[in-house]
């Protein structure tokens, strides 16, 4: 049961209204998560912000959602895995086996490889990892500006991880088990 009681964007006022109005804006909908981050109109607009921001950068949506599984798998976040494997499929296109390998950190594609491999290492390690985490990538084909996004990727699915398992928030989409 959730620990924070969504708030349904008809009984919101203020900031909160607003900012719900732009979720449905951005996103299409107004997902459990957004009604339960409205409780604090500051998390709300930073998630809203750091969404924008990556969705502006040059890794594709396809990518980005790879990352959101494999660090939804991690941090044992059962709603973004849900939301980022359905995303994943019917909005990007990846294909299923692609999606599974994503929650082990891997790809058949070797930039794609690199980049979820690095991500989970700055992830499980805190970004204090070795120079030959950061020098695979590179080899790989990742660039700098590349590694940047991704740092800012792992922000965005982290704080939402960490929202979403700490407020045990409903999942309203079709669900992926950890």
């Amino acid at each position: 049961m959730t620990h924070f009681t969504p708030i349904e964007p008809e009984a919101a006022s203020g900031k909160t209204a607003e900012l719900l109005t732009q979720v449905q804006k951005s996103l299409g909908a107004t997902p459990n998560m957004t009604k339960a981050m409205a409780h604090s109109p500051t998390l709300l607009k930073s998630y809203l912000a750091l969404f924008s921001a990556v969705g502006t950068g040059t890794l594709s949506a396809a990518v980005r959602a790879r990352l959101a599984i494999a660090t939804a798998q991690l941090n044992g976040c059962e709603y973004c895995l849900s939301s980022h494997t359905y995303i994943g499929a019917s909005v990007t296109k990846v294909d299923a086996a692609e999606l599974e390998s994503a929650r082990k950190g891997q790809s058949a594609d070797p930039h794609v490889d690199a980049l979820l491999k690095l991500s989970n290492s700055i992830a499980e390690n805190a970004g204090d990892i070795d120079e030959a985490d950061i020098t695979a990538a590179l080899e790989a084909g990742v660039t700098e500006s590349e590694i940047g996004e991704l740092v800012a990727n792992l922000a965005l699915n982290t704080m939402t991880n960490y929202f979403n398992v700490m407020a045990r928030v409903d999942n309203d989409w079709p669900v992926v088990a950890l």
